[in-house]
């Protein structure tokens, strides 16, 4: 199990480096020579972060990204519910059917706790705080 998937790792990534270098316009292919990030996936991971309201895009020779929100509210906990859905700890092992004991059983209340926790610790992590 992954923590966090490669595309929530390269888009934490390009913001961290158009954050540090908030007076420029960041294209794509700068991004791609700086960071070492396959262009494909980080044409569509920048896509998805405009969309997402995260980042400006400009059009043109010229051309390029700007953050649209400050680095300290972007959050860890966002980006992997960009690219990685809802963060769940607590799928019981046995998928195919709901489990009868949920309300009851132990280990799920011990693994909602971790959850919790991590939760806890995710959604204080901003991009500000680990840009270095």
């Amino acid at each position: 199990m992954k923590l966090i998937t490669r595309d929530t790792d390269y888009a934490l990534r390009a913001l961290c480096y158009i954050a540090k270098h908030k007076e420029e316009l960041i294209s794509v292919a700068q991004l791609t020579h700086e960071l070492k990030v396959p262009q494909p996936f980080l044409r569509k991971i920048l896509q998805i972060l405009n969309k997402e309201g995260l980042l400006k895009s400009y059009k043109g020779k010229g051309g390029g990204f700007r953050l649209a929100v400050e680095p300290n509210r972007i959050f860890l906990l966002d980006l992997m519910k960009i690219f990685q859905g809802k963060f769940s700890l607590n799928e019981c092992f046995l998928k195919k059917v709901i489990c009868p004991n949920t309300k009851s059983c132990l280990l799920k209340k011990k693994i909602d706790g971790i959850q919790e926790y991590i939760l806890l610790q995710l959604e204080n992590i901003s991009l500000k705080s680990v840009m270095g």
